[in-house]
């Protein structure tokens, strides 16, 4: 350890001195990044000393990795000093400051500066108000915790999922865990963390006498904070079996707690269960409530029912938002309906909705589906240039997966060199799946080298190449291929497959027969086997050479 730290101060040192009006903004960060973990100031002096020989102190990435220097360093008057010295001061760089005063525990400091950038031309952002809103909860100072919620919702910042959890987490440590629920309510979209933090909030003051109205309110928010968790983690009958319990509680099931558990019923075996809630949520009269249809909209596409889903879509969502027309037109991606899908996504720009990356990929995977290559590439041209679209690697992925399922591979490769990012894996597994399909060995191998490549350690990727290479019998390829896996210690996963009857849950692995009826299913399975490779005249074909991936 002394000898790589000796070496590492040598390149320090040389690396400062070989530093001229020449070198770039990444020099001067790395050296500074060396001096934060080396937390050395005269380390970060000596750095310091040379950017205002060289007059890059107003350059904004600098001064924000020097001002996290020498709070490293312990050193925050430097840290302030930095600061004070630069011009054209921004969100961020006020946000380092604030949090490093918080880091190193003095928080009146933070305090103090979250007033000045609130008096000055920069506007706090959701950072901000969610750091400084931390150091009040750990000050217990509830009333400027008011004032800054305040000074939030002023700033239209409130909604933000970050900033209400901070709240809420402040309202509960200075024990007003009415005002926490209350934010909960509030929230239009929740994360873990927010049903973390009210079930924290809740064993902190349960042993308190709560009212009536509030713990009915309290009870609501937990049993929606369970459902919630076991619907993350795809226990959906576990999900199913407590939304009924709560109404047997005699728990009114409200908007958001609709919203939660309809996500349990996104399959064909569930699709009865989605159609009480929808019934249910019909009787209360939350039928027409946006982000309800929304979640119904996207339970009945992956149900199978596509008839449903538009019946909502056109019917019960009376108000339209993006999130209605993009779940809408994945739904027909989804059934393999290109053209219901263009067709709709015509009729969204007609409304005067821009359309945006969930929108894209779903009408994008429409036409790939249907093979609709050229309206696909019209869409994709009229967003980007159009509608300012920026093309994220998904939407690139689309595009290639597009042209790929057409067997245009030349023109999906043209397309790749295009691209304004470097393609991902994503990119080249759309490539390998579309060569499958048409049996274009040559740009499955090419395809598959580059994923390699990306991903080294996924043996899927091994796996998947030697498999191309035994179907045309290039064993000694194949041989190459399985000595890499063994070299880099991968294994293949076994394929594993489930089935749902009667909202039980049946996971079948290969080679694996420790289900208690193997013995019958796999008598049935042969016999079905030896029924597929019979012809009319019960003549059974003989089996040719085919490695499945």
């Amino acid at each position: 350890m002394i000898i790589l730290s000796a070496i590492r101060i040598l390149k320090f040192s040389t690396k400062t001195q070989r530093l001229s009006t020449s070198s770039s903004t990444a020099n001067f960060t790395d050296l500074l990044q060396f001096s934060i973990e080396s937390q050395s100031l005269k380390d970060t002096q000596k750095i310091h000393a040379k950017i205002l020989q060289l007059g890059l102190d107003q350059n904004s990435v600098i001064a924000t990795k020097l001002v996290s220097a020498y709070f490293a360093c312990q050193n925050p008057l430097d840290s302030q000093l930095v600061f004070d010295t630069f011009e054209h001061k921004s969100e961020y760089l006020w946000n380092i400051l604030i949090n490093g005063y918080a880091k190193s525990k003095l928080f009146g400091e933070s305090i103090k500066l979250f007033n000045q950038m609130c008096k000055s031309e920069v506007t706090p952002d959701e950072f901000t108000f969610s750091g400084i809103v931390k150091i009040l909860g750990e000050l217990g100072d509830v009333v400027s915790g008011e004032v800054v919620h305040g000074r939030c919702v002023r700033n239209g910042v409130v909604l933000d999922t970050v900033v209400a959890n901070s709240f809420m987490a402040m309202y509960s440590k200075c024990g007003i865990f009415q005002d926490s629920l209350k934010v909960f309510d509030e929230m239009p979209q929740r994360n873990v963390s927010s049903f973390n933090v009210v079930i924290s909030g809740y064993m902190g003051v349960k042993e308190k006498n709560l009212d009536g109205k509030l713990w009915d309110f309290v009870k609501d928010m937990l049993y929606e904070a369970m459902i919630n968790g076991y619907v993350l983690n795809g226990d959906f009958d576990e999900a199913l079996l407590l939304f009924k319990a709560m109404q047997v509680e005699g728990v009114e099931p409200n908007k958001v707690s609709l919203i939660s558990i309809i996500p349990a019923c996104c399959s064909f075996d569930r699709l009865k269960g989605g159609k009480q809630i929808h019934a249910f949520s019909t009787r209360r009269g939350l039928n027409h409530e946006v982000s309800l249809c929304n979640a119904l909209i996207d339970m009945y596409s992956k149900s199978g029912s596509l008839s449903c889903a538009r019946r909502v879509f056109e019917h019960d969502c009376v108000t339209k938002d993006a999130i209605s027309w993009s779940s809408m037109i994945s739904a027909y991606s989804l059934h393999g309906n290109g053209q219901g899908a263009i067709v709709l996504y015509e009729k969204m720009l007609q409304h005067g909705m821009r359309p945006d990356r969930i929108t894209i990929v779903g009408v994008l995977s429409a036409c790939a589906r249907s093979g609709l290559v050229d309206e696909g590439i019209r869409i994709y041209s009229s967003a980007v240039n159009e509608y300012d679209l920026e093309p994220t690697l998904e939407i690139c992925a689309c595009i290639v997966d597009m042209l790929g399922k057409a067997g245009q591979f030349d023109r999906g490769l043209d397309f790749i060199k295009t691209m304004p990012m470097e393609p991902g894996p994503s990119i080249w597994g759309a490539l390998v799946n579309a060569s499958a399909i048409h049996g274009n060995s040559e740009v499955h191998d090419l395809a598959y080298r580059f994923l390699i490549q990306m991903e080294p350690e996924n043996p899927s990727n091994y796996v998947s190449l030697s498999n191309l290479y035994a179907s045309s019998k290039r064993w000694d390829v194949v041989a190459q291929v399985r000595t890499m896996m063994k070299d880099k210690g991968l294994k293949k996963f076994p394929g594993c497959s489930w089935i749902s009857v009667n909202t039980e849950t049946h996971s079948f692995y290969v080679a694996n027969k420790s289900h208690p009826c193997s013995v019958v299913i796999y008598e049935m399975l042969d016999q079905l086997i030896l029924a597929m490779k019979q012809d009319d005249n019960g003549v059974v074909f003989e089996d040719t050479l085919k490695v499945y991936e």
